[in-house]
C-alpha cells in the first residue's frame, strides 16, 4: 500500500509541474517568438517533464560486502 501511495504522490508532482509551466507562460511568457514561453502547450509540457525528471527514482546503490 505504501508503494501505491508513493507512486501516486510522485505522479501528482508531474501535474503540479504542468501547472507551474502554464503559470510561467501566463504570467511571464513573451509574444515575439520565444521557444518555450510563447506557446502554452510547450510551456506546460516542459514544466511537467522537468517535474518528472526531479521526482523520478534513481538507481539503488548496491551494498558491497567486505570479506575481511
Amino acid at each position: 500500500m505504501a508503494e501505491f501511495i508513493k507512486k501516486h504522490i510522485r505522479y501528482s508532482w508531474v501535474l503540479v509541474g504542468g501547472i507551474v509551466g502554464y503559470s510561467y507562460y501566463y504570467f511571464i511568457g513573451c509574444n515575439n517568438g520565444c521557444a518555450i514561453q510563447s506557446n502554452p502547450y510547450f510551456s506546460t509540457a516542459y514544466g511537467a517533464f522537468f517535474a518528472y525528471v526531479l521526482v523520478m527514482p534513481g538507481k539503488k546503490k548496491k551494498e558491497v560486502k567486505a570479506d575481511n
